[in-house]
């Protein structure tokens, strides 16, 4: 799919993230990523940042996989799909995603 800009893509993102264990996955394996990056700079070991990509992407993808029941957007999509989790890491943090799902719900798809 070709998406004119990243709130066309973010619309779709959200429909691939239907199931809220989907989401919830994607939460934990961002704030684990988040985790790492942040033990990195503390402690001043690059080392620690080898897992933040595998611990995020591994929850992601699982989820996508066993979970969701589609591929994970990355594939098509690698930046736009990491700015999107970061926006939905922070919709969810804040309580507003429910509500972002509830707006673009009615939105037809690309």
């Amino acid at each position: 799919m070709n998406f004119k800009n990243l709130d066309d893509f973010w619309a779709f993102y959200v429909s691939q993230h239907s199931k809220a264990l989907t989401r919830r996955l994607h939460f934990m394996g961002t704030l684990s990523g988040l985790l790492c990056l942040l033990s990195s700079l503390l402690c001043r070991r690059w080392i620690l940042l080898l897992p933040a990509p595998i611990i995020g992407y591994a929850l992601a993808w699982y989820s996508h996989l066993f979970v969701e029941g589609n591929v994970p957007a990355t594939f098509g999509h690698p930046l736009w799909s990491f700015l999107c989790d970061l926006k939905m890491f922070a919709f969810m943090l804040s309580g507003r995603m429910d509500k972002e799902i509830k707006r673009l719900g009615k939105r037809p798809l690309l």
